[in-house]
């Protein structure tokens, strides 16, 4: 029977998740024992490109060449796994999505910016069919191993649907949201990093994306009775995940994303 024919495939974003898959280590020699990999720069400068398997795909859609690589490598695979929060949700880049490209694009760059074909950061999703996401920033060794061994099978994997708290009971921890008051979003954030945050005593911000039909009302009622205001709720919400900041606007009322102290100031004086 013939090897699956795999390609990793990079787009706009830190590519910590290819970097994920290499520090597979053990894993790894028989990971690439199993498939035929055709392509994947970060570990090989010899990567014929051709009609494949199945695609992974990390990084998100932020520039016009990153969406025509995506429409080509969709087009030449039979599956396409969207990997790593900026894949499936837009990431951390698609938190300024609230101002005009051009604008942005003068502010970062001033005019050596003109030449880059900047858009709107989506995830993959957003432009072609996505058969399976794996989330995560970056995605975690467990899941992705995983989800090969379905794919050899033949089967596509199931993966964690429930919140981070249900992996914080597990454990034991602490709740820094109620018994500390903290910004935790663990009650609407997926699981699988088997809660790693808060197990360091740090709160959950969401990096792995939304979990299925999250209780967002709930968390965002928590969070105001602990004295976070509305622009603490919606930065927070939309650090990772493109959606949530829609999500978050349609439950405490429309305002800008991680609006700095001194546009705040500004505003208040106009």
């Amino acid at each position: 029977m013939a090897k699956p024919r795999i390609g990793i495939y990079g787009l706009t974003g830190c590519a910590g998740d290819q970097l994920a898959i290499l520090n597979c280590e053990d894993e790894l020699l028989d990971i690439v024992n199993a498939v035929d990999l055709r392509s994947f720069s970060m570990a090989s400068s010899s990567n014929p490109e051709g009609e494949i398997d199945v695609a992974f795909v990390e990084g998100a859609v932020c520039q016009q060449r990153d969406l025509d690589e995506l429409k080509e490598i969709r087009s030449r695979s039979k599956l396409l796994i969207a990997i790593g929060t900026c894949a499936v949700w837009g990431g951390v880049a698609a938190a300024r999505n609230d101002i005009d490209r051009e604008k942005l694009k003068e502010k970062v760059y001033g005019p050596s910016g003109s030449f880059l074909e900047s858009l709107p950061v989506k995830p993959l999703g957003e432009h072609v069919k996505v058969d399976l996401a794996i989330s995560g920033c970056p995605i975690e060794k467990e899941e992705l191993i995983n989800s090969v061994a379905s794919l050899l099978r033949g089967d596509l994997p199931l993966l964690v649907s429930f919140p981070v708290c249900t992996s914080c009971k597990m454990h034991e921890y602490e709740c820094l949201l109620v018994k500390r008051g903290q910004l935790c979003l663990g009650p609407i954030t997926r699981a699988g990093c088997e809660a790693r945050c808060p197990g360091l005593n740090r709160v959950c911000r969401g990096c792995r994306g939304p979990v299925d039909e999250p209780n967002a009302a709930s968390e965002v009622a928590l969070l105001k009775e602990r004295g976070f205001d509305r622009r603490d709720i919606i930065n927070a919400l939309a650090t990772f995940a493109a959606p949530a900041e829609k999500l978050a606007e349609q439950i405490v009322g429309k305002e800008p994303a991680c609006q700095s102290a001194q546009d705040a100031s500004q505003a208040e004086k106009e």
